[in-house]
This record gives C-alpha cells, sequence and structure tokens, in this order.
C-alpha cells in the first residue's frame, strides 16, 4: 500500500457482513452495477453486504442497517466481529469514478451474523432503497475470495480467515 497518498486521501469506513445460514454457508449478493459488457468480469460480481457508515452511528448498527437495506433480512444473531479493521485501495481507474476519488479506498470493520429466518425473508428490493444486487446465493465461506473484484480480494481472504469457524 502507498502511504503518500492516503496521508491526502482518507480511507471511508465501512461495515461488511458475513450472513451464514444454519448450514454454514454465507450470503453472496451478484452487484447489479457491475460491467455486464465484460465477461472477464462476470464471475466477480460476488459479494457480501457491505456499506458505508453513517455519521455517528455505531460500526454495529451500520452493520445490521445495511443488511436490512441491501437483504430485506432482519432475523439474525451476532455471532461475532473481526478482530481488526480490514483496509483495501481502489484501483488508479476506479478511484477517479469513486465518491470523486476522495477516497484511497475502504476501511472495513466485519461482522458475521447467523441467519435466523427463513430463505423467504431475503429480498433484494427492499422499499426505501435502490437495490444492489440482481441475484444471491449461499455460498461457502472458502470459495468467497474467488468470487469478489480483484482488488478486494485480500480483506475477503482475511474474513475468510476472521469467521472461518462459523463455516459449514
Amino acid at each position: 500500500m502507498n502511504d503518500a497518498p492516503s496521508a491526502t486521501r482518507p480511507y471511508r469506513r465501512c461495515v461488511g457482513v458475513a450472513l451464514f445460514n444454519g448450514s454454514g454457508r454465507v450470503f453472496l449478493g451478484r452487484r447489479r452495477n457491475a460491467s455486464r459488457d465484460d465477461p472477464a468480469e462476470t464471475p466477480h460480481r460476488w459479494q457480501m453486504p457491505q456499506g458505508g457508515i453513517d455519521r455517528d452511528e455505531a460500526p454495529f448498527d451500520a452493520a445490521r442497517r445495511e443488511l436490512a437495506e441491501e437483504t430485506g433480512v432482519r432475523s439474525v444473531e451476532l455471532l461475532g466481529e473481526a478482530p481488526e479493521w480490514f483496509t483495501y485501495d481502489f484501483p488508479p481507474e476506479l478511484m477517479a469514478r469513486t465518491r470523486s476519488g476522495r477516497f484511497m479506498g475502504q476501511t472495513q470493520l466485519w461482522f458475521a451474523f447467523r441467519f435466523t429466518g427463513d430463505d423467504r425473508e431475503i429480498d433484494l428490493s427492499p422499499p426505501g432503497h435502490k437495490p444492489e444486487f440482481d441475484a444471491w446465493r449461499w455460498a461457502t465461506l472458502a470459495e468467497t475470495p474467488g468470487l469478489i473484484v480483484p482488488f478486494k480480494r485480500g480483506v475477503y481472504v482475511q474474513v475468510a480467515k476472521a469467521f472461518a469457524r462459523f463455516a459449514g
């Protein structure tokens, strides 16, 4: 990581959610706004719910909010919290398009939740929120680093290691 640019551009504070079902598989959503014209990017459109922390919002509250906004899921119990914040840089071609280049990347605190509801609770278009995913599935935690865009892969490796004890 290059320390010089981070001195002028901060990292956006975010949360991520590893939502485990009763079989120890995690929820993955297929991003709607990923390039549909680039076949090489297609396998990397899958990710776990994540998003920014609002001003004066606690990370745990942000994680619950983001999960509900992106998946409609509210029936959860906390399994654990990552031991540290995980950070990634935006690639140069994305930085110019992302939040006007204001951020160097994101620093994320991840939470693991157990889904205690039924799959019918999952709603990718909950009222009041623009859909972020156009499809979803359950996957093994170990396969998630290979399904995320390459610049976030290091974070997903760290998440998989941090929450391996919850995986089936």
